[in-house]
């Protein structure tokens, strides 16, 4: 049984946050998510189940777009209530442009999940918990909320193995301007560029 978890059974491509939003949002998930389901850090979901057999045609095209792709601001737009627990609703045309691209691309390749994929991008700190546990957190976390701006600096690839995810690879936005850091991480991304 345990053997058959580490199978993988397919591809998931998430959008590659900077490091500070990902260390962030991965506190809070691990604070707010039940720990028995917690397997994953905090992630930007693009394509949930994409084919095994697929793997080499993926990661090309990633590949491809990634490099073709400056560094882009993703809007945390507000915090949304998911019935079963809580996520960070984000906006940003360069990404819904990207995940538009690749889908026409992957189009064949696609599932019912991955077709109907309505949005918004977001990034969940808590599921799988009463919906008054979510209310209060929800709650918790839009006191003082105000919408800011993260960093997307690349695409990942994913194993599905069971549960947890395996990573594959990691392709940076190369093209254009660089994300901005300093001494407590990253801050902003460069004006300028194609985006």
């Amino acid at each position: 049984m345990k053997h058959a978890a580490m199978t993988p059974t397919a591809l998931i491509v998430t959008l590659q946050m900077d490091p500070r939003a990902a260390t962030r949002f991965t506190r809070l998930r691990q604070a707010h998510f039940p720990p028995e389901r917690n397997w994953l850090d905090a992630h930007v979901t693009l394509f949930h189940a994409l084919p095994l057999e697929a793997a080499d045609e993926v990661l090309r095209d990633c590949a491809e777009v990634a490099a073709d792709t400056a560094a882009f601001a993703l809007r945390v737009e507000r915090v949304h209530f998911l019935g079963f627990g809580v996520a960070f609703a984000l906006g940003s045309e360069p990404a819904l442009l990207l995940r538009q691209s690749l889908a026409r691309r992957w189009a064949p390749l696609l599932g019912r999940q991955d077709q109907g994929w309505r949005g918004p991008l977001h990034v969940t700190v808590q599921n799988k918990v009463d919906p008054a546990v979510a209310r209060r957190l929800q709650a918790e976390l839009e006191s003082g909320f105000e919408p800011h701006d993260i960093g997307a600096v690349g695409l990942q690839v994913w194993h599905y193995v069971g549960g947890p995810w395996r990573p594959v690879a990691t392709f940076p936005f190369t093209a254009g301007p660089a994300p901005l850091a300093d001494a407590d991480g990253y801050t902003g991304l460069r004006c300028g560029g194609t985006h």
